[in-house]
């Protein structure tokens, strides 16, 4: 994260904080003041650069009275930061799986509740704020460099940097397996947990529709797997987006079942039937945990809750038999016929 902190600082908040926070500048005559080095292991953060002297005067421009290494600046700029790119890439993802995946004949289903997308969003946005204050510890600790990230591939070479990836992908899916699994243990489920499961037939929306205790519990093997093991810092923030963009997909309650990766990848279909009878599939991307500790269900089409929609559908005249569309002015005027 400290890439990204970076690059904010260096092209918005710099200028934010020396307007919030000024500092006098510094006369040239002190010039010691720009010798100093940070401690280690901060020394090593791509996040600290010094001031540097302005071209317009014969001081030194120091910009805010809080620099960039100041811990408190840092977790008011990564809360902020974390903050509005949850929710820039919530509503992108969330709205690509829906308009373009998602089957919105599932909002007949006999479960799906009313104003159902209002209320997953608004769960969304009261979660988010309260999960990202309590993964600031982890954000801080990255980019103040008690990480195991680094930034130079030849440090630990390209066949280690592919490996890392699926290191990281079967890491967090065992991890996030048992959180998950133990959510549902009935002494934590209806204080944690069963928020999440007020959406039976959920649409993309509802992928972060969490209690923000069990957003953070399942977010953090995530967080965990870069102080345990090496990760590239540009791999790290791509896999960080992959798991926002998966855990938005694997919502959209697409039941295709038959195809290939259906027995070792945790789909939709998988994760829709997890929604609908709650004790299986608790797998985030594979399937294998859950075959192993006996609580996998395979998708079948019968399950598919698009089969109540339909009945649901056709009862309210919306559809006929062969599941064609009526066209609805036909209908009004059917009635005023009648």
């Amino acid at each position: 994260m400290d890439y990204v902190l970076s690059f904010c600082d260096h092209y918005v908040l710099d200028d934010v904080y020396s307007y919030l926070l000024p500092h006098p500048p510094i006369p040239s005559s002190l010039p010691h003041l720009y010798n100093q080095t940070l401690p280690s292991p901060y020394a090593q953060s791509t996040t600290y650069n010094p001031p540097q002297p302005s071209s317009s005067s014969s001081s030194l421009k120091t910009g805010s009275l809080l620099p960039r290494d100041n811990i408190i600046r840092q977790g008011v700029s990564m809360f902020t930061i974390a903050l509005l790119g949850a929710y820039a890439m919530y509503f992108l993802f969330c709205s690509i799986s829906y308009f373009f995946l998602y089957d919105r004949r599932l909002e007949h289903h006999p479960k799906f509740l009313k104003n159902q997308i209002r209320k997953e969003i608004k769960s969304s946005m009261i979660a988010a704020p309260v999960i990202d204050l309590m993964t600031l510890p982890w954000f801080l600790g990255e980019v103040r460099g008690y990480s195991k990230l680094y930034d130079n591939i030849d440090e630990h070479g390209w066949p280690y940097l592919i490996a890392s990836l699926f290191m990281f992908l079967f890491f967090t899916d065992f991890a996030i397996y048992w959180v998950h699994r133990l959510e549902h243990h009935p002494l934590i489920y209806k204080h944690v947990h069963k928020p999440h499961h007020k959406w039976i037939v959920p649409t993309p929306y509802a992928a972060l529709a969490f209690h923000p205790v069990d957003g953070y519990a399942q977010s953090l093997p995530y967080h965990i797997f870069p102080f345990l093991f090496p990760l590239h810092k540009f791999a790290y923030l791509g896999l960080f987006v992959f798991v926002q963009f998966w855990t938005i997909l694997i919502h959209d309650g697409d039941m295709i079942s038959g195809h290939l990766l259906e027995r070792y990848i945790n789909s939709p279909a998988h994760h829709t039937l997890h929604h609908l009878y709650f004790t299986v599939n608790y797998g985030q991307y594979f399937t294998w945990a859950d075959s192993y500790y006996d609580s996998y269900r395979a998708p079948e089409d019968h399950l598919d809750p698009i089969h109540d929609s339909l009945k649901a559908m056709r009862k309210k005249g919306l559809i006929d038999e062969n599941n064609n569309p009526i066209p609805q002015i036909d209908l009004e005027h059917k009635k005023k016929d009648l």
